[in-house]
């Protein structure tokens, strides 16, 4: 049996993800081991996984490292990778959205201000309502650039609020949701279409 090579996103949504592979059928023993391997297979059920950093697995997937992965939506949207999207894992949900100071209101005869790590998410969604817009793009604390005055708005992943509301700001405009998604390099969707299709067939059906 050829092996799958699965790419995780590290952190809270790729422990849930595993869990769901596992509940699938594709077990790991050696993935909860302690340590610091970053490698772990099971060649019964044919699958290799691997952890790296949430925004990086759709790389992977994309150049062939990796067979398989599963990726928000966000980073998707953002980053156009050319891979296949074969599924949505119903997980992570949360949304993309604009937010601003409770009470703003925007001035369409000035251009507007927006702080954001989605540039291309955000200028799409600008220019489909004919907006002008400043780009500023920040890797940190988004929510901080209003405040400050830095920007008017800001576009960012919002999934309870509660960091908005501490800083007394408000969603003012909803970009589109967002969920995780299970991913396929082209080639391997092609070649390693059997193994792929296991997959996908048994977490579909968890799903249903």
């Amino acid at each position: 049996m050829s092996m799958l090579n699965v790419a995780l996103p590290k952190g809270r949504l790729g422990e849930r993800v595993l869990s769901l592979f596992e509940e699938a059928g594709f077990s790991c023993p050696a993935i909860h081991e302690p340590g610091r391997r970053l490698v772990f297979e099971n060649p019964e059920v044919g699958v290799r996984y691997f952890w790296v950093k949430p925004s990086d697995v759709s790389i992977y997937v994309e150049r062939g490292a990796a067979d398989i992965g599963v990726a928000g939506r966000d980073i998707l949207l953002e980053y156009k990778p050319d891979v296949y999207e074969l599924f949505d894992l119903g997980i992570g949900k949360c949304r993309m959205a604009v937010a601003a100071p409770v009470g703003f209101r925007d001035d369409r005869d000035r251009t507007l201000r927006v702080a954001t790590k989605f540039g291309a998410i955000a200028k799409a969604y600008y220019a489909s309502l004919g907006r002008e817009i400043d780009m500023i793009h920040l890797n940190g604390s988004i929510e901080l650039a209003p405040l400050l005055g830095l920007s008017d708005v800001i576009v960012d992943i919002v999934e309870t609020g509660s960091t908005l509301r501490e800083n007394n700001l408000e969603v003012v405009e909803e970009i589109v949701p967002i969920s995780a998604r299970l991913i396929a390099n082209k080639a391997a969707y092609k070649f390693k279409g059997e193994a792929i299709g296991r997959i996908l067939s048994a977490l579909a059906e968890k799903e249903g």
